[in-house]
């Protein structure tokens, strides 16, 4: 699963939509909604950022130690450690600990009722079901793509030339 800038607001929105109307916080005022809306999204956009630079980091070192990219994730597990984030499965665990943390020390949010794990539970499956685009995406990519052989040249070029066309389609790219 992997998490798109595109998807962030409405990531966000949902989760303190949801939050809302389930009693599990309250806030402030009327108008402190737009404003944990946003925090929400920062915290989305802040771990995407980071793993933005520990991508080009990884890439840069890999390039640099003339290691090959088989050892991509490895390396990438490593540096977005030291960058204090979870990459890969750890994704959403991750990001569900910042949001929780943040609606914590949130000024906006005047009371949280829920324990951690009812918030991480009732936020869990809005970011399932907008970060799963992944493998949505090569389904529908890999559908379009059965008069190729898997594994070939032609393959990779072609996946590569549809991934890009299906992700600019839906708005991810």
């Amino acid at each position: 699963m992997r998490l798109y800038s595109a998807k962030v607001p409405s990531i966000a929105q949902e989760v303190v939509r949801s939050l809302l109307s389930s009693k599990d916080i309250d806030l402030e005022d009327a108008g402190a909604q737009k404003e944990v809306v946003a925090d929400v999204e920062s915290v989305l956009r802040s771990y995407l950022e980071i793993e933005r630079i520990v991508d080009e980091k990884t890439r840069d070192l890999l390039q640099r130690t003339g290691r090959g990219t088989n050892e991509f994730g490895k390396v990438r597990q490593q540096l977005a450690e030291n960058q204090g984030i979870k990459v890969g499965d750890e994704t959403l665990d991750h990001l569900l600990d910042q949001v929780v943390a943040m609606l914590m020390h949130s000024s906006h949010v005047e009371e949280v009722y829920a324990e951690d794990v009812a918030l991480r539970r009732r936020m869990a499956p809005i970011f399932k079901k907008h970060m799963q685009v992944d493998a949505d995406v090569d389904t529908e990519v890999r559908a379009q793509m059965k008069h190729v052989k898997e594994g070939t040249s032609q393959w990779d070029i072609e996946y590569t030339r549809v991934l890009e066309g299906v992700k600019r389609k839906r708005g991810l790219g």
